[in-house]
């Protein structure tokens, strides 16, 4: 058995699957101030009569960090770069706590300038002076030479709580993406490991003894106590639950858009043949660009509890959300108020709906029913021009799968997968407007936790090898060692896959779940003086792949073709 746990902005939702078979499923409220009280009730509600002797494991989804960094609730943070020439200082500033120092290594990972320990020293004093208890190190070129970085830590470790190291965030390379996701990695260290040591208590608290999953931006997961190292990984949880959870309960092998309407937020993504979308660089959140691998999605302020206002002539809804809506209480109008105006959906408090709308209506000078037509056709044409907005982006540039890159694919959608609260009354509505067939999943309702219980384990690791120095990196593992005498291309490859297939297993993964490939494979001749070669520079990046863990059948859900 699996437990499936999708922490969303309005609901928290857990489903029980045994044998691949949905058994139970559960909702509660989702208790913004105390994240832990929801997981609590949700895994009691599900999981209160079954023995816990046959639970395989939880996976959970988490909004923590998303929210943490979009709100701006993140820690302080210390940032000490080392750029070397040929970047702007200002443009690689991340905050007023940036310091930059002299030493630096270059494009082949050869130190051109060394640390000056005073220098750094200094720098840490700084920091520490200012009651700053985290900090991010970050060097040019880090991922072909950690050492620099490394020895910035040996300096100042014993004054901080924790250091993040740039060349552990992605063996990619790209140093303004590499600043921003060290940086925001220790913001939100001390709020995601609290968040992981609330979880490891309450499950000890508990009789099982199944190990708990944290699923990540890409569509897999991790160990949760692995992810601790790692917390930025875990950003955009949500939203690949939403992919994954729609990609096992659809059979179709057809472009697609798919949606997942929540309370707070709408969550567009795109499949091409069936294979959601990957970010090729890495993705964007709270203004910042990364190099976090993970699945292409874009969010919206608009739900189904989203804030509804009349302002300037005119109706507004989102992105705040206030609470839930009028119909269950909440102080103010919002589209699902509409949709039970509208006799779309018989939840809720038809009476405290009406109300609602009534008080723009009023404002409006027009009836109820017009009010909430206006409304509900807002909330469908606002997420409709988000989707035409992201096919037009999408269209415009080289199409990644999470297996491939599709050459001068367009991607033009014949169905759009809907799930969520709102799915079954907007779904009608959305054919209409985008010209192509809905379909709502069966357990559309707790589609996010289905993905999350279902998604594999995945990673990646890149080798760099210099032969003709003798040295070879693998940055995120933090190895750098001398490349045996003869070392080939051959090797490389055979070094990579199994090194990622230890770093897979440390996560968490099972044997049988191990989809690896190489997803680049380069070799170059170091030639010098009169053209002869005096060794190879190789480079080679393996992943495991995202999907489903091994044993599912799309058919156990009776999947939509």
């Amino acid at each position: 058995m699996i437990i499936g746990i999708d922490v969303g902005g309005t609901h928290t939702d857990a489903v029980l699957l045994d044998n691949f078979e949905v058994k139970k499923t559960a909702k509660v409220v989702t208790d913004q101030e105390n994240l832990i009280k929801s997981l609590m009730e949700v895994t009691e509600n599900i999981f209160s009569d079954e023995d816990p002797g046959k639970l395989e494991k939880i996976v959970l989804s988490t909004t923590i960090s998303t929210n943490a960094i979009v709100q701006g609730k993140t820690d302080r943070v210390g940032m000490i770069l080392a750029p070397g020439p040929g970047l702007s200082f200002e443009m690689l500033r991340i905050n007023e706590d940036t310091h930059f120092i002299s030493g630096y290594v270059n494009h082949r990972g050869i130190r051109v300038a060394g640390t000056d320990s005073r220098e750094v020293s200094d720098i840490g004093d700084i920091i520490k002076k200012k009651g700053i208890n985290h900090v991010g190190v970050a060097g040019k070129f880090s991922t072909r030479n950690p050492r620099l970085e490394t020895e910035i830590a040996d300096i100042i470790h014993d004054r901080f709580g924790h250091i993040s190291l740039g060349h552990r965030m992605s063996g990619n390379l790209n140093f303004p993406r590499r600043v921003a996701t060290t940086y925001l990695n220790a913001s939100i260290w001390d709020t995601y490991n609290n968040f992981v040591r609330n979880v490891m208590e309450y499950v000890g608290h508990t009789n099982t003894k199944a190990p708990i999953y944290i699923l990540k931006a890409d569509g897999g997961t991790s160990g949760i106590s692995q992810s601790a190292d790692y917390p930025v990984g875990s950003i955009l949880s949500g939203p690949a639950a939403s992919i994954m959870g729609i990609l096992s309960l659809t059979n179709g092998n057809r472009d697609a858009v798919a949606l997942d309407i929540g309370g707070t937020t709408t969550d567009i993504a795109i499949f091409a043949g069936g294979t959601p979308l990957l970010e090729p660089l890495g993705v964007t959140i709270g203004g910042h660009k990364t190099l976090i691998r993970g699945l292409l999605t874009r969010s919206i302020g608009i739900g189904g509890d989203s804030r509804v206002r009349y302002e300037d002539g005119h109706i507004v809804i989102g992105p705040e959300r206030d609470g839930p809506a009028a119909a269950f209480g909440g102080p103010s109008p919002t589209p699902t108020d509409a949709m039970i105006a509208l006799g779309l959906t018989d939840i809720g408090n038809r009476e405290k709906a009406l109300k609602a709308m009534g008080e723009i209506a009023d404002v409006k000078h027009c009836s109820i029913e017009e009010t909430a037509k206006e409304i509900f056709d807002l909330a469908c044409r606002e997420i409709i021009s988000a989707v035409t907005e992201m096919l037009r982006e999408i269209n415009n540039k080289p199409v990644y799968t999470i297996h491939e890159i599709l050459e001068g694919k367009k991607i033009q959608p014949e169905v759009v997968y809907v799930v969520g609260g709102p799915a079954r009354p907007m779904a009608p509505y959305l054919d209409k407007i985008l010209g192509f067939p809905s379909f709502i999943p069966e357990h559309a309702e707790v589609a996010n936790a289905i993905g999350a219980a279902l998604a594999r384990t995945t990673t990646e690791l890149t080798l760099l090898a210099d032969t003709e120095k003798g040295e070879l990196t693998i940055a995120e593992e933090g190895i750098q060692a001398a490349t045996p005498r003869g070392f080939t291309r051959e090797d490389a490859i055979e070094m990579c896959t199994n090194k990622l297939r230890d770093r897979a297993l440390r996560m968490g993964a099972l044997e049988d779940d191990l989809d690896i490939e190489i997803i680049e494979d380069q070799v170059f001749n170091m030639v010098r003086g009169m053209g002869y070669s005096t060794g190879k520079n190789i480079r080679i990046k393996a992943q495991v792949k995202p999907g489903l863990i091994a044993g599912f059948r799309k058919e156990s859900f009776d999947a939509g073709k």
